[in-house]
């Protein structure tokens, strides 16, 4: 099988890998790279648990091919926190007990930070929306959103 070597950043540090032409970028992360922070979900890009940001645009991470990550900027969950220091995303979402299985945290996680990176006073409707490419099957969403909510107050206040 052939093989594809590629340069890339994940999570702010360089990365070089070798990987097969046909691999997802999620095996990449999860088998070579020991990320395992994201989640197979589904595989067809329907959950969300896989979700991770490519050049700051949030992708399903099971339909990019590892290859296609040349030259790109990745962020996954193992990058939201600062070293030991929870991100406020993270600490919110334990607060409000905005997960229970955890299958789909991650993915939510980064499409989160990835919104309020763009929209730091979302709305609900507006979180909603932004978090709509994430499924979860054992909360209900509500927690979610109130925990995405309280991490967006608590970031503006600096």
């Amino acid at each position: 099988m052939p093989k594809v070597q590629v340069s890339t950043t994940i999570n702010g540090d360089a990365v070089s890998y070798l990987c097969e032409v046909e691999e997802t970028l999620l095996d990449v992360l999860r088998d070579r790279l020991g990320l395992t922070g994201s989640k197979e979900g589904c595989g067809t890009g329907d959950c969300g648990a896989c979700t991770v940001a490519l050049d700051g645009r949030i992708v399903c991470s099971c339909l990019v091919l590892g290859a296609e990550a040349e030259g790109r900027e990745i962020r996954t969950v193992e990058g939201i926190a600062a070293g030991d220091k929870l991100h406020p995303l993270q600490e919110k979402f334990l607060e409000f007990a905005a997960l229970q299985c955890g299958i789909c945290t991650p993915g939510f996680l980064v499409a989160a930070k990835a919104l309020l990176e763009r929209n730091p006073d979302p709305t609900e409707t507006e979180i909603r929306f932004g978090l709509a490419g994430n499924l979860c099957r054992c909360t209900g969403y509500d927690k979610i959103v109130r925990a995405v909510q309280a991490a967006a107050a608590e970031m503006r206040k600096g």
